[in-house]
């Protein structure tokens, strides 16, 4: 068992993913292009959102969007303290210092009050310019930002969603990755839309940030790419990996959302009265379900538990094992004015679970079987 299958989806798509790459090959193209430029098109038609800027990754992504903020030395942007390491970095890649939050233990995501907290409570130390949130999608599930822009707006600071998971997720209907100023995903072959590789993409409304976003992705161009007028990266989307995600894309929105969505249903009957803390459902809220994520109750050997599913074939992963204030490349540069509670018991506790959309029924009820066997020995 793979704990997330691509090779199902491969063969599920072959034919169409085989002969997209052929015509990548054949054509001779392979940076930029139609299938880049088509791309670009059908993501932001799915988002709903003006503009889509296809990328190298994820990470790229955040970045180029802070660059064209012109966030730097000086700035606090506040960052989830349980999330993948990019979500922080890159705030320190532009200079400027991120400040993490405490979270929602049963959302994963940003907690709304204690951000209101960290920005106030920054404000008053006066040290540094309260610029941006960046607020993560985690395991699929969209942020609460009806709540996240209130304060967001109260504070003037810039919204920046991190749709790295949450790409075909919802809320009321509004898709993912349209809830920031910018919005960003990735697409690394684990996520609910992954290519063969690397990449991302930012999306927004804005037309000057959307502008500035392309410049700066590609060496700060601009009439053309030998016209340099800023120092910027070299972060572009490749033909190929557009060409996979076109094909890959149709099947998204097509059927395996709902699928996925499907898998996490059984998951949820299967594990009733286990024990175990379930992933939160909210009212209005649709998950993309990049991971299916419960919390063991903190007597349990979290280690050992995982050697004995993985003795019954059972893979399972940790996301994450430490908060993003404890890691030390930030050491000396962050700041965690309130402590993050919530996120260190996480991260003592999550546990995930093999899941995509190509998951079937007695794969949940084996895992289910092995996990309850596991939790008595």
């Amino acid at each position: 068992m793979q704990f997330r299958d691509l090779g199902a989806q491969y063969r599920a798509l072959k034919e169409e993913i085989d002969g997209a790459v052929l015509d990548v090959m054949s054509s001779g193209q392979y940076i930029g292009g139609s299938p880049v430029r088509e791309l670009e098109e059908q993501l932001a038609g799915y988002v709903g959102a003006k503009h889509c800027i296809t990328c190298a990754n994820g990470t790229d992504a955040l970045q180029l969007a802070l660059m064209a903020w012109g966030v730097g030395p000086g700035d606090a942007v506040f960052v989830p303290d349980f999330t993948f390491f990019s979500s922080g970095e890159v705030v320190s890649a532009v200079g400027a210092t991120p400040v993490f939050v405490d979270v929602d233990e049963r959302s994963f995501n940003i907690s709304p009050a204690r951000l209101e907290e960290a920005v106030r409570t920054i404000g008053v130390e006066g040290q540094l310019v309260p610029r941006a949130v960046v607020a993560v999608d985690l395991f699929g599930l969209p942020a609460d930002y009806p709540a996240i822009r209130e304060v967001c707006d109260s504070h003037q600071l810039l919204l920046l969603e991190d749709g790295a998971q949450g790409f075909g997720g919802s809320i009321g209907g509004k898709m993912a990755c349209s809830f920031g100023d910018i919005s960003t995903t990735s697409f690394f072959p684990a996520k609910p839309l992954g290519c063969y590789g690397d990449g991302g993409a930012v999306f927004t409304d804005d037309d000057g940030w959307a502008e500035l976003v392309r410049s700066y992705a590609v060496h700060g161009k601009g009439s053309m790419k030998y016209d340099n007028v800023r120092v910027g990266m070299n972060s572009r989307l490749d033909s190929m990996q557009a060409a996979v995600l076109l094909v890959k894309l149709r099947a998204f929105a097509d059927h395996e959302v709902e699928d996925v969505n499907r898998v996490a249903a059984w998951y949820d009957e299967a594990l009733a009265g286990t024990g175990l803390v379930l992933p939160e459902r909210y009212e209005g809220f649709t998950s993309s379900w990049a991971q299916y994520t419960v919390q063991l109750s903190e007597e349990v050997d979290r280690a050992a538990l995982q050697a004995g599913l993985k003795d019954r074939g059972v893979p399972t992963m940790v996301y994450y094992p430490k908060p993003m204030h404890r890691q030390q490349a930030f050491s000396g540069a962050c700041s965690c004015p309130d402590g993050c509670p919530v996120t260190d018991r996480l991260c003592e506790t999550v546990l995930s679970l093999p899941m995509g959309p190509y998951v079937t029924q007695n794969d949940v009820a084996m895992i289910a079987a092995s996990l309850g066997e596991a939790l008595t020995e």
